[in-house]
């Protein structure tokens, strides 16, 4: 057996891994801008549809989570250290399943989503997404590392402007609504859409730590 025949044995795929997170980010970032629509949609039934269709992003997101973890498994060598890429999965994960209950949870409670605080979130939460799909995108092979780092301080001021909103919100809310249900309804929707942003910071933070490593 020649040299090159030997070590393609110990090649990576690196393929796959960057193949399955590219699909993941996009998932994240189509589910921010669905999201959105959620938001300003004030038809009950449209809005049902709309969230039909962030689960049906949310299980393709899980399909494939689980196909990184399996593909974890099986490499003896992957493109960047396990843990970061079991982070980055797990991250990422977590960025669809709180749209998804974000969104899930504005018709389950039947709040009306025209409300500024939950349009702000929105306008934060589709940035995010697509600021986390430039950074994924770039993964592949780090060349713009520019790019990657101008997304990736985007994503920390998302999360900075997110608390903002999250007190302003919070304070509103006291201060206007008189029906306690309301209030407590409306507060979970606030804290979920927040938590979006703190998971794409987390995102945000493996991708520098693997930038830090190899580029």
């Amino acid at each position: 057996m020649g040299l090159n025949s030997f070590l393609k044995i110990f090649m990576p795929k690196n393929r796959v891994f960057y193949e399955l997170f590219e699909k993941v980010a996009d998932n994240v970032s189509k589910m921010g801008t669905i999201l959105k629509s959620v938001v300003a949609e004030s038809d009950f039934d449209k809005r049902a549809t709309l969230i039909a269709q962030l689960e049906d992003l949310e299980h393709a997101n899980d399909e494939l989570t689980h196909n990184i973890f399996t593909e974890l498994g099986r490499n003896f060598i992957t493109p960047f250290d396990r843990e970061d890429i079991h982070y980055l999965a797990t991250s990422l994960d977590d960025i669809a399943d709180y749209i998804y209950a974000a969104g899930k949870k504005i018709n389950f409670y039947r709040v009306n989503p025209n409300d500024i605080g939950m349009q702000k979130f929105a306008e934060l939460i589709e940035q995010g997404g697509q600021q986390i799909r430039i950074a994924v995108l770039e993964l592949r092979d780090m060349k713009n590392l520019r790019t990657m780092t101008e997304s990736l301080v985007k994503i920390n001021s998302i999360e900075n402007q997110a608390d903002d909103i999250f007190d302003f919100s919070i304070e509103r809310l006291f201060a206007t609504e008189e029906d306690a249900k309301e209030v407590i309804k409306k507060r979970e929707i606030y804290q979920v859409m927040e938590i979006v942003t703190d998971k794409c910071e987390d995102a945000s933070n493996v991708i520098e730590s693997i930038i830090i490593k190899y580029a």
